[in-house]
C-alpha cells in the first residue's frame, strides 16, 4: 500500500470512529440527544436518536425493536417506547454488530430476547478492532441468544417479521428486516439515505456485495413500501434506487480509474460528479473513494473466535 493509500484509509478510520465505535461513544455527551418517534406504517415506527435508526413494532404482543443504538441512550429509548406502547419489550433484532446498533444490547438483553445472524454473535463475543479502535468483547445478556445462518421469522403483532442475511454487504453479518404485513423494510446499514455509506471491508463487507443486496431488495419489494435506513431519514423505493445508482456509478468511476493505473490520491483529487457532493457527511467524499478503492481489493476477514 502506498503512503497516499494509507493516508486516505487513516482519514476514513478517524471519521468512522466518531460515530460507530463504542469506546468513542462513551466519551460523547448523550445528555442532549432526543429520541424522535416517526410513524412509519400501522404499528411500525422509527426512532431517531444517535447511531443507527431503530425500527419498532408495537402492538398487542408487546414491543419488538430493530437495533438499539448506544448504551447511554437505553433509558431514553425505553421512555420513547413507552410513549408508543406500554407493553413489554420482548425482542431485539440486530442488523449487524457495530456499536451504534448494538450498544444497548446489555441493557435490553436482560429482559428481552436478542436475535441476530451468527456472525454478529461471533464478532460481539470476540471483540473487534476496526481501524485501530478496539471494542471489548460483549458478554452475558448483551449477546444474541438466537442466531441463524440464512433467515429467521418472528411471528409478532399479527405479522411475520423476517430477518434475512445478506452476505458481504456492509459487513459479513448483515440482516435486512422485512415487516411483511406492514409493508416496511428495515435495511440496517445496507442503506444510508442521502449519505455516503461506510462499508466495513475489514469485517467481510464489500461495495459489490452492498450493490447486490440493494438490487435484490429493489427487485422484490412493492412500489409503495416504506424503507427504514440505517442512517438518514425515512425513505421509499425512489430513495433506495438513488442510493443504488450512487453505489453503481461511483464504483464504476473508481474501478475505471484503478484499472487505468491511477492511485487513490489521484482519484481523490479528481473527485466525484457534482450530483453526489451533498452526500458527503460523516463519510466524506475522499473517505468514500477510499472505501471504493479498498473494496475492489476484495479482502474479507472472517470473524475471530471468542476467547474462553
Amino acid at each position: 500500500m502506498t503512503r497516499a493509500q494509507s493516508a486516505g484509509l487513516l482519514a476514513l478510520a478517524a471519521t468512522f470512529a466518531m460515530y460507530a465505535i463504542p469506546a468513542t461513544a462513551q466519551q460523547r455527551d448523550f445528555s442532549k440527544v432526543e429520541m424522535k418517534v416517526i410513524p412509519v406504517s400501522g404499528n411500525i415506527y422509527m426512532l431517531e436518536g444517535a447511531g443507527g435508526n431503530i425500527g419498532v413494532s408495537a402492538g398487542p404482543d408487546g414491543v419488538l425493536i430493530v437495533d438499539d443504538q448506544y448504551a447511554p441512550l437505553a433509558d431514553k429509548i425505553r421512555e420513547a417506547l413507552k410513549g408508543i406502547n406500554p407493553g413489554k419489550l420482548r425482542f431485539v433484532l440486530n442488523t449487524h454488530f457495530h456499536g451504534d446498533h448494538t450498544g444497548g444490547n446489555p441493557a435490553f438483553g436482560v429482559d428481552s430476547t436478542i436475535i441476530a445472524h451468527e456472525n454478529v454473535r461471533k464478532r460481539l463475543e470476540a471483540g473487534s478492532v476496526i481501524f485501530g479502535n478496539k471494542t471489548e468483547p460483549m458478554t452475558g445478556p448483551g449477546l444474541p441468544v438466537i442466531t441463524y445462518a440464512d433467515a429467521v421469522s418472528v411471528h409478532f403483532n399479527g405479522e411475520e417479521i423476517q430477518a434475512r442475511h445478506f452476505p458481504h454487504s456492509h459487513t459479513d453479518g448483515d440482516s435486512i428486516i422485512f415487516f411483511t404485513k406492514s409493508n416496511v423494510v428495515h435495511m440496517g446499514d445496507d442503506f444510508f439515505n442521502g449519505l455516503f455509506p461506510f462499508v466495513d471491508t475489514e469485517s467481510g463487507g464489500s461495495v459489490q456485495g452492498l450493490i447486490d443486496a440493494v438490487a435484490k431488495v429493489l427487485a422484490e419489494v412493492p412500489a409503495d413500501v416504506k424503507i427504514i435506513p440505517g442512517h438518514g431519514p425515512l425513505s421509499d423505493v425512489a430513495g433506495l434506487k438513488k442510493f443504488h445508482r450512487m453505489l453503481v456509478e461511483t464504483m464504476a468511476i473508481v474501478r475505471k480509474g484503478k484499472a487505468a493505473g491511477k492511485t487513490l490520491e489521484q482519484l481523490q483529487a479528481a473527485g466525484l460528479p457534482e450530483e453526489w457532493k451533498s452526500w458527503s457527511s460523516f463519510i466524506k467524499t475522499n473517505d468514500w473513494i477510499a472505501v471504493l478503492y479498498k473494496s475492489l481489493d476484495g479482502a474479507k476477514k472472517a470473524p475471530a473466535k471468542a476467547k474462553h
